[in-house]
């Protein structure tokens, strides 16, 4: 007997190699994923802006993606002695003006450059919720008081729009939209509830809009329904655990990257491990041997991923 549902993944139509190049926007949960891919030496550009939730602001930020069109003085605003943007998380904020956009251009340049370069853009929605300041919406309000802004919910036809319209631009571009599944407690849980059904109603129009470029990954469903545990949330009961984390991955990893992708991710694990390992007696003859095993395991897998940089690892065994 099988005492749990589990959420089938469709034979993917795209798959993601560790030639290809890509793009992640969105809520933390796409930081836990593009963050993955990262560390595995995937060419991959993470959150440029930093964590963003609702579907307009991630229209905005691809948007800003496209053009590189350069943050000045004039996008900052000074709130308790730090200095903001509404198009950034918290992250990019700091006391020193001239700092902060310098860090948030940097970024955006990157950003640029991968998008460019992009065979794929995977975007996480976190809420539909939005809150305005003088008739745009904000991407993070910075503590600033809530009588500045207007708080509504998105309808599921202006949350596939704000994505469609930029995914029709660049018909080449693959599109993976997932939905988060961290809980958002202080929209209200019900309010939560109507905010992810929205967001995976509007997924799933664009998909329906678009279906040789969009592709809907069921993170969501994954663990509120095949996981379906308060033990597999954080402490505060509404963020993923780090096991729930690790078997989204294995399932995105299942349907969505190909063989020698999921090779690469384990051999970059194995040899972070490697290099974690705190040996006892560094001078010995037997953790010389094991270096110089390990170099010669490197060397063969930059022979095998020859778009892949090993320098680092190469100079840690040397």
């Amino acid at each position: 007997m099988d005492f749990r549902l589990t959420v089938p993944i469709a034979p993917a139509p795209f798959q993601i190699e560790p030639t290809h190049h890509g793009v992640v926007l969105g809520s933390c949960f796409a930081t836990h994923i593009g963050g993955w891919l990262a560390d595995g030496k995937m060419p991959v550009c993470v959150n440029p802006f930093g964590v963003l939730y609702n579907p307009v602001s991630l229209s905005q930020a691809w948007e800003r993606l496209e053009t590189a069109k350069p943050f000045t003085r004039a996008d900052l605003f000074e709130h308790n002695g730090l200095w903001h943007s509404f198009a950034h998380h918290g992250d990019f904020s700091g006391s020193d003006p001239e700092a902060v956009l310098e860090g948030m251009n940097r970024a955006l340049q990157a950003g640029h450059e991968a998008l460019q370069r992009a065979d794929y853009i995977l975007v996480t929605l976190g809420t539909s919720w939005v809150y305005e300041h003088e008739g745009r919406v904000v991407a993070n309000c910075h503590k600033l008081p809530s009588r500045l802004f207007t708080r509504r919910r998105l309808t599921v036809e202006a949350s596939s729009e704000a994505l469609e319209r930029l995914a029709a631009r660049r018909p080449g571009l693959t599109v993976l939209v997932t939905v988060s599944p961290v809980i958002h407690r202080g929209d209200g849980l019900v309010e939560n509830q109507w905010s992810k059904a929205t967001l995976v109603l509007a997924a799933h129009r664009l998909e329906e809009r678009l279906p040789k470029q969009v592709h809907y990954f069921p993170a969501y469903e994954i663990v509120t329904g095949e996981l379906r545990d308060y033990r597999f949330y954080a402490d505060d009961m509404c963020h993923p655990s780090a096991v729930a984390i690790d078997y989204v991955r294995e399932r995105f990893s299942e349907g969505w990257l190909s063989p020698s992708s999921r090779a690469l991710l384990a051999d970059v694990s194995a040899l972070r491990q490697a290099m974690n390992h705190r040996p006892l007696h560094p001078d010995s003859p037997e953790y010389a041997l094991f270096r110089a095993r390990m170099r010669q395991k490197v060397e063969r897998l930059q022979q095998r991923y020859k778009s892949v940089d090993f320098g680092a690892e190469l100079q840690f065994f040397g």
